[in-house]
């Protein structure tokens, strides 16, 4: 396993150490939670990074990379709606641009065509997390509005070009 899907799997197992850290009760633990998150975030820009510059990309990475990024936001999404931090309908707008645009690279792949990540995909990334983590500060409530709405505005927009961009490969076949 080449050092870009090494990093890659290191996401996917600081995952389960985020939400036990999330859930257990001592003093501080939201504060060994958000170390793990950066660190995992981190990650993800350092093992793409990696993968394009020692050419290293992969299958395994080009599928685990982003599953790895979803299910690490939205395991901290869902634990900001139980402690009420966040909005489920913001939540439920994320997860469904994240189907819909799965949806679109599955058609695509049978359609013999590899849809690359968007710039706009990559911001709505980066904005998402970098929001997460203020998150886990003690903010004013119009600070929390403020993280909504760039995650809901970047996670709109990259979903309506997404789609405008791959509209194609959505065209229906009627033979």
């Amino acid at each position: 396993m080449n050092t870009a899907n090494k990093l890659t799997m290191l996401r996917v197992l600081l995952i389960p150490v985020f939400l036990v850290l999330l859930y257990l009760d001592f003093p501080y633990n939201n504060y060994f939670a958000l170390a793990v998150f950066i660190i995992a975030s981190a990650t993800d820009g350092v093992d793409g990074f990696i993968a394009r510059r020692r050419n290293q990309i992969t299958d395994f990475g080009k599928f685990m990379d982003p599953l790895a990024d979803k299910i690490l936001t939205f395991a901290a999404m869902i634990w900001f709606v139980e402690a009420g931090l966040m909005p489920a309908w913001l939540v439920l707008i994320v997860i469904v641009r994240e189907f819909f645009v799965t949806g679109i690279r599955l058609v695509a792949v049978a359609k013999d065509r590899v849809i690359a990540a968007s710039m706009s995909g990559k911001i709505k990334t980066v904005v998402t997390m970098v929001c997460l983590i203020i998150m886990f500060l003690p903010l004013t409530p119009w600070m929390l509005i403020v993280c909504w709405s760039l995650i809901g505005l970047t996670t709109v927009t990259s979903g309506v070009e997404y789609f405008y961009k791959n509209k194609d490969i959505m065209k229906l076949d009627m033979k």
